[in-house]
């Protein structure tokens, strides 16, 4: 297992360097810069602000001095934030980020596999169709749409949330809500599929045959083998929760780093992008590996091989 970590750390090396090269590469093409503001500046303080940022040096001084220092740990410091360091930002936004993300995946965990078993436990009936329909609806409706719609109902008609902020536990509901129902929605899918299969096991049918309760037969034997994909999809969707949070984010307010990410792309600020992008990436490869480690103990077969 330390072998299979220390090799999937390695692969990562080269895979980051791609993403880091990529971004430096796009920015740069992107038109503007960020201190091309609405606000006119002379062509010599524009000047001067290049030179102490470094950025009147070529492309290639830029990229070789961005990559030593990243070799250093520092992500340099902000074009937007004056006197704020990326790492700084990330390191003061990022846990609003996380908490929102694992409540999303809370939920997501919560509705997703419950409903998945359940439809899989009224294979070829009514309820599996009607429940199935209720998951791909929950696919086709992104957050962007799903998040002015829960507003709508439960912030201003009803008005039992905040529609905004993030200073109390009923702050997270409507957030948690936007960003897990449609992850919700393929665990479900996903719990049902392996469930499907698990029940067409022999051992499934000696269980049921020595006299099982439906509910023993489910939860000793049946479901941890049956929540493989589940587990295999948690790297990804967890990843994807904490950085697709970016629209949630804006949406209610919430002081993550999904706006900090947004404003420096609109601004063009390069050391914010390419840090955000990075810590992110870094941190897919860790949900990854961490997936990859569950499964190893839920299947000793898989650490086997």
């Amino acid at each position: 297992m330390l072998t299979h970590i220390i090799k999937r750390f390695l692969q990562a090396i080269p895979t980051l360097w791609i993403i880091v090269t990529a971004t430096f590469v796009l920015l740069r093409l992107a038109p503007g810069g960020p201190f091309d503001t609405e606000k006119p500046v002379s062509p010599e303080i524009k000047l001067q602000i290049e030179a102490h940022y470094g950025l009147n040096e070529g492309l290639h001084v830029q990229y070789l001095r961005f990559l030593g220092n990243l070799l250093k740990g520092d992500l340099g410091p902000s074009y937007q934030y004056a006197g704020w360091d990326v790492q700084e930002i990330i390191a003061q936004a990022f846990p609003v980020s996380l908490e929102l993300g694992l409540w999303a995946l809370l939920v997501a965990l919560l509705i997703g596999i419950p409903l998945g078993v359940f439809a899989a436990l009224r294979h070829n009936k009514p309820s599996e169709s009607a429940l199935m329909a209720i998951a791909t609806a929950g696919i086709c409706l992104p957050s962007f749409v799903l998040g002015p719609m829960l507003l709508l109902a439960f912030a201003i008609s009803l008005d039992w949330f905040n529609p905004l902020g993030w200073n109390y536990a009923s702050d997270r509901v409507l957030p948690a809500l936007t960003l897990g129902l449609m992850y919700g929605a393929y665990i479900a899918r996903l719990a049902r599929g392996g469930m499907l299969d698990v029940l067409q096991n022999e051992f499934i049918r000696t269980a049921r045959a020595k006299g099982l309760s439906l509910s023993a037969v489910v939860g000793r034997h049946a479901l941890r083998s049956a929540l493989q994909p589940v587990v295999a999809y948690l790297g990804p969707a967890t990843a994807g929760l904490i950085s697709g949070s970016f629209v949630v984010e804006t949406l209610f307010f919430i002081p993550g780093l999904g706006p900090f990410f947004v404003n420096a792309a609109l601004n063009r600020d390069y050391t914010m992008v390419m840090g955000t992008v990075l810590f992110y990436a870094i941190l897919i490869i860790t949900f990854n590996l961490i997936v990859d480690l569950v499964q190893m103990w839920m299947q000793p077969r898989t650490r086997n091989e």
